[in-house]
């Protein structure tokens, strides 16, 4: 009976597959048969391929069309929108970082606002003929500039008027003028007349004047000021080094630079290891120029080095020698010394007796070897004196006073004396 059972669900699992297969068929018929049809000869694809762009196209109408604005601002992101509902994010000054694209002008519009920026220019413009004008004072005003050039070039051969000034510029920080400012005119002996009216005083100061477009007198920038903030020396300084950074690292590393004398890296005393800074002596100025201007020497074990000229302190003259210098010179230095005594009215200045000029002269022409061979001068013991300048013994003592002039008592070991006394 059981292997009936086992037969007839055998049985029952094939039809019940065959029927989904007949129903998988029926469903698929349709789909299948249409492509045989349409390929049945070849005038019916050409149809097909006509129509597939006006199926494409209708299917392109069916989506909503998404109108973008180009003059619209940059949208706020999540953080500033964040700040916004706290009141913390200023909107106006946000537009201003980030404008909105100017609109798309028509070529008529584009036409009259070139023309009016032209006419700006030539009202507002820099001529080639200007003055610069210095030394003025923090009260002085355009009108004052105008009437002192009008006024003071009236009496000469060349007059100017007002009309002759196209423009005055006095720059401005915090509602204060800078101290200078800048004059156009209409030729170049306009311009000549003006500079002779240098040195003349206005508001109580001498003027200076120049032409704006010469630049003499002006220091010259050395070529080295762009590379480090520092006066070229011979010495290279090496910052934001890694901790095992090694002299011989630093060494291959500027070698192509120039000759490299000695290397002083600043260790710590426990680890020996790099503290991230080094100065490498070179022969010459032109080792440190060559490494702040290559491209190699500002990256050691991936890391931007910061290079600087160091200073060369055996350029630095000594006290001592500048001292001698000073002396060799004849110029020697007095202290005055005045009398405190309280009694005499006249102070005595010591410096203007004759036996204190000569004691000093001597001594500057004596050589530093006759000061060391000297011996040295006795020890005096110092004793503060604590007594009353009156003398007044009544008078009770400062604690301070008191404290200083006690006796101390010894801090060392006594030995013990005296008898030894037993109890029964």
């Amino acid at each position: 009976m059981s292997d009936t059972k086992t037969k007839e669900s055998k049985k029952e699992k094939r039809e019940r597959k065959a029927q989904k297969v007949q129903k998988t068929q029926k469903v698929t018929e349709p789909l299948v048969e249409e492509p045989t049809v349409k390929n049945e000869s070849n005038e019916s694809n050409e149809s097909n391929e006509s129509n597939e762009p006006n199926e494409v196209s209708t299917k392109h109408h069916e989506f909503e069309e998404i109108a973008i604005d180009l003059q619209a601002g940059i949208p706020l992101s999540k953080k500033q929108q964040r700040l916004l509902k706290k009141g913390k994010l200023n909107l106006e000054r946000l537009a201003k970082k980030h404008p909105a694209p100017a609109p798309e002008l028509s070529p008529e519009e584009q036409a009259k606002k070139d023309e009016e920026d032209k006419e700006k220019d030539k009202k507002s413009g820099k001529s080639e003929f200007a003055v610069w004008i210095g030394n003025l004072s923090f009260d002085t005003t355009k009108e004052d500039l105008t009437r002192f050039i009008i006024g003071k070039t009236s009496q000469l051969d060349i007059k100017i008027t007002d009309e002759d000034i196209t423009r005055v510029n006095l720059p401005k920080k915090d509602n204060k003028i800078k101290g200078f400012a800048y004059i156009d005119l209409a030729n170049i002996e306009q311009v000549n007349t003006v500079i002779s009216l240098s040195e003349l005083p206005l508001n109580g100061r001498k003027l200076l004047i120049k032409n704006a477009n010469s630049f003499e007198g002006r220091p010259t920038p050395s070529p080295t000021a762009s590379l480090s903030k520092n006066p070229p020396s011979r010495i290279l300084f090496v910052g934001n080094l890694s901790f095992d950074t090694t002299q011989d690292l630093l060494e291959e590393h500027f070698r192509h630079c120039g000759d490299i004398v000695k290397i002083r890296m600043a260790t710590f005393e426990d680890t020996g290891k790099c503290k991230g800074f080094a100065f490498i002596d070179f022969k010459d100025e032109a080792g440190p120029t060559a490494a702040l201007k290559s491209k190699l020497a500002k990256k050691l074990i991936n890391r931007p080095l910061r290079l600087e000229f160091g200073e060369d302190r055996s350029k630095r003259t000594p006290n001592h020698i500048k001292k001698a210098e000073a002396e060799a010179g004849g110029e020697v230095s007095t202290t005055t010394f005045t009398n405190s005594n309280s009694n005499s009215n006249s102070n005595s200045n010591f410096t203007n007796t004759p036996q204190y000029e000569s004691r000093a002269r001597e001594r500057v022409r004596q050589p530093q070897e006759t000061f060391n061979s000297r011996p040295p001068p006795p020890k005096r013991s110092y004793k503060p004196d604590y007594s009353d300048n009156n003398n007044n013994s009544n008078k009770r003592l400062k604690s301070s006073v008191a404290l200083a002039t006690a006796q101390r008592a010894s801090a060392a070991i006594v030995p013990s004396s005296g008898k030894k006394i037993t109890f029964d």
